[in-house]
């Protein structure tokens, strides 16, 4: 963006060639630069400040995070879950699931005072691509949200 609010011309008594401010040909001036400094800190400012008002993901309910996305078997999976606050919060369910493989954990949530953010560790997976969701249940067991992440569970080399 360049915004100029006045212009300024190149000295012409000089008669060297300077570089520096004056040297591109263009006109312009530090109040056009610190203006347009203060117009983008601003938008800055202000995106912050909607992000950070918005729930989860802009309205998701529930969002996850799953490391290492690749690992060597035996792999040691952590799945963070973050659930926005609502008082019909009562299960969170949590799912690494391959062809070959499925491990759970059930949570027990207290509506609105139940912690935002869980922490699960799924412990010696082996090898397979595993589809990890967490489902977040209503007191009847309805579905209310869920996330989902693939993870890959490499087979270590042979002998080491």
């Amino acid at each position: 963006m360049y915004l100029a609010l006045a212009t300024a011309q190149r000295p012409r008594d000089s008669g060297q060639n300077e570089p520096g401010f004056w040297s591109s040909g263009k006109p312009a001036t530090a109040v056009a630069t610190v203006m347009a400094m203060k117009l983008r800190a601003s938008l800055f400012g202000i995106l912050i400040l909607i992000t950070a008002t918005l729930p989860i993901g802009a309205g998701e309910r529930i969002s996850m995070r799953v490391s290492p996305a690749v690992a060597f078997a035996p792999a040691n999976l952590v799945v963070r879950a973050s659930i926005e606050a609502d008082e019909q919060n009562r299960v969170m369910q949590i799912v690494a699931e391959s062809p070959d493989f499925y491990r759970s954990s059930e949570v027990q949530l207290e509506g609105d005072k139940a912690p935002r953010t869980s922490r699960i560790e799924f412990r010696n997976l082996p090898p397979g691509t595993y589809d990890v969701r967490v489902m977040l249940l209503d007191s009847g067991g309805q579905q209310r949200a869920s996330a989902r992440q693939q993870v890959n569970v490499i087979a270590s080399a042979a002998g080491h």
